[in-house]
């Protein structure tokens, strides 16, 4: 027991006086852990923020997020990697995530998620393709051997889905997850890749009006977990990619409008 009955009242014992200096400690750590948690000073943050993105958000999200946290919070630090996607509300909820940047998921009602950026598909071919021109028929998709890009080992993707709707198939000649080393086959070869658009623009490549009806948007959401909806390192973070985000749409809008 912590405490005896005497006739002076309740009493420590012996055991209850050795540890109430570790005890105390604990409680003084924990009233300042919960401090901390109400408030966030980006500036002293030392936080590592684990986000799981593709490499295209990535290329994306990253460069100007740096500029940003160099600035503002410059020891906060980023574990970038892709999460399987089954697996995204578990490993939010578990704390083993911080963020999810992906195309829409099925999620639970625990996870919170926002748009982030807009984008649709285009076929492009390197610069001198045969088909390096302003419009490409149908047929000419897929008279050429493509490049599919995707998370996953196996599937369709949007294009072979609605191909199929039509009884057709395009000749997948390389199925990778990884947009950058694609492009450099690409580059090297005469195949074609049904990629975003904003990827297409960013790497200089030539890009056509993809031939193929009944493709949907591209949409990119920011997820995060309802448990950290309200905590201010969650919170901030969160702005930020947003008003990122944002910046690029901005950005590549004025562009588009600006004389050639």
């Amino acid at each position: 027991p912590l405490f005896v009955r005497t006739a002076q009242g309740m009493v420590p014992t012996p055991m209850a006086q050795n540890i109430i200096g570790p005890v105390r400690n604990a409680l003084q750590l924990l009233r300042v852990s919960v401090q901390e948690s109400r408030t966030f000073n980006p500036q002293q943050a030392g936080k590592t923020y684990r986000i799981s993105m593709t490499d295209l958000s990535e290329q994306i999200l990253l460069p100007p997020l740096f500029q940003r946290l160099r600035r503002l919070a410059p020891s906060v630090c980023i574990e970038s990697f892709l999460a399987k996607r089954r697996e995204t509300t578990k490993e939010l909820a578990a704390g083993r995530l911080d963020f999810a940047v992906d195309a829409p998921l099925n999620t639970d009602p625990q996870v919170r998620h926002v748009k982030l950026l807009d984008d649709h598909y285009v076929c492009a071919m390197r610069p001198g393709h045969p088909l390096a021109k302003e419009k490409i028929s149908l047929d000419e998709y897929l008279s050429f051997s493509h490049i599919h890009i995707s998370s996953r080992r196996s599937g369709l993707g949007y294009v072979d889905l609605a191909l199929g709707k039509m009884g057709i198939q395009r000749k997948i000649a390389l199925r990778s997850q990884h947009y950058l080393m694609a492009s450099s086959v690409m580059q090297q070869t005469d195949m074609v890749m049904t990629v975003p658009a904003r990827f297409a623009r960013r790497h200089n490549l030539h890009h056509v009006a993809l031939p193929v009806g009944d493709v949907p948007a591209l949409e990119t959401h920011l997820y995060w977990h309802e448990s950290t909806d309200q905590d201010p390192a969650n919170r901030w973070m969160r702005e930020q990619m947003i008003e990122l985000a944002q910046q690029v749409t901005a950005q590549e809008k004025k562009a588009e409008q600006a004389p050639a």
